[in-house]
């Protein structure tokens, strides 16, 4: 996926950056430099991968050991693939400083539609107060919104209040900015329509429209998905230092994230809470278009739609996580080999679950991964095979047992790349 992504080029920046830097810069001071080092970084890698995948490239003096030669040939990966994380880094930072332009743009264009829009729709019906304070009051909240973009400029511009902690979009404060817009939104074409009113009538028909009463929809859908929010960020930090739940930045925010979990697969949770909510945040604006004059009533049918999707999205997750758990330890056995005991020099072969946390599947942070065998810890070694890698997996890893570790009855433990550890597993290393 970051491959796919890197490979995306901005050309009207790159014919700029070129006339300063060269068409080849790997510099990460420019973000066109950042992207392009980030993607040889990528290549080098994939190559030096199925390479080694397919046993060449190995020096003489540790081909003729297979354990020496997995040994090298995880570290050799593993140097690499701290090079690709270094890489991204970077690009991910350029990235920060260049989005937040971007973002500027899709709310000026928004501003822009929405006076083109405006202007069609009066055609015959005529140009009202109503449509001159919706056109002030979005020009007010782009300007608003500009503001706050120059000033996060460094996180993204208008996505640095919706980045959480790891580095990702988080669904929740997305959902939640949605609907703070749509109320700000509607407050203020009201209070531009009640500075321009000129009759008594007139003002207490759109003070009226203020009233409890007509918004009471729109305010507790308000206060619902920001409480949701605020709850799961809490959820989220109580959770992790309790290690019921692993948790691993992002390199940088994607749209996909609103829509998926931390491995970027699809959230059944994540994706209905986005759609029903989008769905009734055009309800709201529809029924503003239609009666500028008050709040938008929601319906409480709607209302309930969006509580019936916060609840299934905070369930959803508060039931993501787990600890990694180790079912069973089990000497890894060659084609041809005997049955017996794990003596030292042996690979095990540890059986289980939730030993690579979401998000953990690229290879600087799989080269993390540990096993403490007794007191000796032992680096988890990359397998490569074409495409990927056999070793380490989600549920199985191979490690060999050190000649430091003593015999008899030893505890085999799992250290993942967020940091938890599981539970103790008991076997017998014999002499």
């Amino acid at each position: 996926m970051a491959l796919q992504e890197t490979r995306q080029d901005d050309g009207a920046y790159a014919g700029t950056h070129a006339g300063a830097h060269g068409s080849g810069c790997t510099c990460p001071a420019c973000p066109h430099g950042a992207r392009e080092g980030h993607r040889r970084a990528v290549a080098a890698f994939l190559a030096k991968r199925d390479e080694l995948a397919a046993g060449q490239g190995l020096p003489a003096a540790v081909a003729h050991s297979a354990g020496a030669s997995r040994q090298w040939v995880s570290d050799e990966l593993t140097q690499s693939a701290r090079t690709v994380a270094d890489r991204d880094r970077e690009a991910g930072e350029a990235w920060f400083h260049q989005v937040w332009q971007r973002t500027l743009l899709m709310v000026w264009g928004g501003a822009v539609v929405l006076a083109l829009a405006e202007s069609a729709t009066a055609i015959g019906a005529g140009w009202s107060a109503a449509r001159t304070a919706g056109l002030l009051a979005a020009l007010m909240t782009a300007g608003l919104l500009t503001g706050a973009a120059r000033f996060h400029r460094a996180r993204g511009g208008l996505l640095a209040p919706l980045i959480g902690e790891d580095n990702r979009l988080s669904t929740s404060r997305a959902v939640a900015g949605v609907w703070v817009l749509v109320a700000v939104l509607s407050v203020l074409i009201l209070s531009l329509q009640l500075a321009g009113a000129s009759g008594h009538d007139r003002r207490d028909a759109l003070i009226d429209g203020l009233e409890l009463a007509r918004g009471a929809g729109l305010v507790t859908v308000l206060a619902l998905v920001c409480l949701i929010a605020v709850v799961v960020l809490r959820v989220v930090a109580i959770r992790v230092p309790a290690q019921k739940l692993q948790k691993l930045p992002a390199d940088r925010p994607r749209a996909a994230d609103l829509l998926t979990d931390d491995a970027g697969r699809g959230s059944f949770a994540d994706t209905q809470y986005v759609l029903l909510n989008a769905v009734a945040a055009v309800f709201a604006m529809v029924r503003l278009a239609r009666r500028p004059d008050q709040l938008p009533d929601l319906p409480w049918g709607v209302a309930l739609l969006v509580a019936v999707s916060a609840a299934t999205y905070f369930a959803g997750k508060y039931a993501e996580g787990g600890r990694p758990v180790i079912l069973s330890v089990v000497r890894a056995r060659e084609a041809g080999d005997l049955d017996a005991p794990i003596r030292t020099g042996d690979d095990i072969e540890i059986r289980g679950t939730g030993f690579i946390p979401p998000g953990a599947g690229t290879p600087d942070l799989l080269a993390r991964m540990m096993v403490r065998i007794g007191t000796v810890h032992v680096h988890v070694p990359l397998v490569p095979v074409l495409g990927g890698f056999a070793n380490p997996t989600d549920t199985v890893l191979v490690v060999p047992v050190p000649v430091e570790v003593e015999p008899g009855r030893v505890e085999v433990r799992v250290i993942t790349a967020a940091g938890l550890e599981t539970a103790p597993h008991e076997v017998d290393v014999t002499d």
